[in-house]
């Protein structure tokens, strides 16, 4: 009896001595590739002893490991001696809070920034949707179609996003599309790649928006009551390749009720 307390004993100590060993990039980097969030890593650098490279090279193969810019932020504070929680609004750069990765967000009635989750839209190219006029359509067309009637973001005007774009993309690239509600799904035509100014685009549902840049790669559009109540959707750049005769890709949606 004495020897299995004993042992148990030992095997708790070295429990103990793993859990309060220092972390460094490569463990750092092992929990990344374990799929664990972002938050749980944050949290783990937080509150663990850790010594980390945060040479140029060290960074770099942090990102090349796959590290997002959050993690690799928190690795900074916490080899700099300042807390990661103290700073988390600081910590992506002078992003606006709650703004921590490309996407779109919507200011909510509180005022702060939350994530609008993308919804799938199918596409097909050089043809129209069987509930869309066929008058107009050129080559080069992109329809839509989404599942469901409604977005599942109900607002009321007025709305204003934030659209943290990828590296090198603009925000004139993304298109601002008014959705037309059949009972079951929404559908749009609109054309590919983006560009407001392809001819006969004033015959599609894209709208016209302007953007304010608060933030590096990030813009903020608001719609005014103006724009008129209903379906809309910010489609991004890329969804569709312009050959392709079918795809899917994603639309951030919402919708303001009559």
């Amino acid at each position: 009896m004495r020897k299995v307390l004993l042992a148990l004993v030992i095997v708790a100590s070295c429990q103990l001595l793993v859990a309060q060993q220092s972390l460094n990039n490569d463990a750092i980097i092992k929990l990344v590739k374990a799929g664990l969030s972002d938050d749980l890593i944050v949290s783990t650098i937080s509150a663990s002893p850790g010594t980390y490279d945060t040479s140029a090279n060290g960074l770099i193969a942090l990102k090349t490991a796959g590290a997002s810019d959050k993690v690799v932020t928190a690795i900074v504070m916490k080899a700099s001696g300042v807390s990661t929680a103290a700073t988390a609004p600081a910590a992506t750069s002078g992003l606006p809070a709650g703004v921590d990765e490309v996407g779109v967000y919507y200011k909510d009635k509180t005022g702060a920034w939350t994530a609008l989750m993308p919804e799938i839209v199918n596409f097909k190219t050089g043809g129209v949707l069987k509930s869309l006029a066929t008058a107009g359509v050129v080559k080069g067309d992109l329809n839509g179609h989404i599942e469901g009637a409604r977005a599942k973001l109900n607002t009321t005007f007025p709305v204003v996003f934030a659209v943290y774009v990828p590296e090198g993309v603009a925000i004139t690239e993304y298109q601002l599309l008014r959705l037309h509600s059949n009972s079951d799904s929404r559908e749009f035509r609109s054309v590919t790649g983006g560009v407001m100014h392809v001819s006969g685009g004033a015959t599609r549902d894209a709208l016209d928006f302007q953007s304010e840049k608060i933030a590096p790669r990030v813009y903020q559009i608001t719609l005014q009551a103006s724009t008129g109540k209903g379906e809309y959707g910010l489609l991004p750049p890329g969804a569709v390749g312009s050959s392709n005769m079918g795809s899917s890709g994603k639309i951030y949606s919402v919708s303001i009720p009559e």
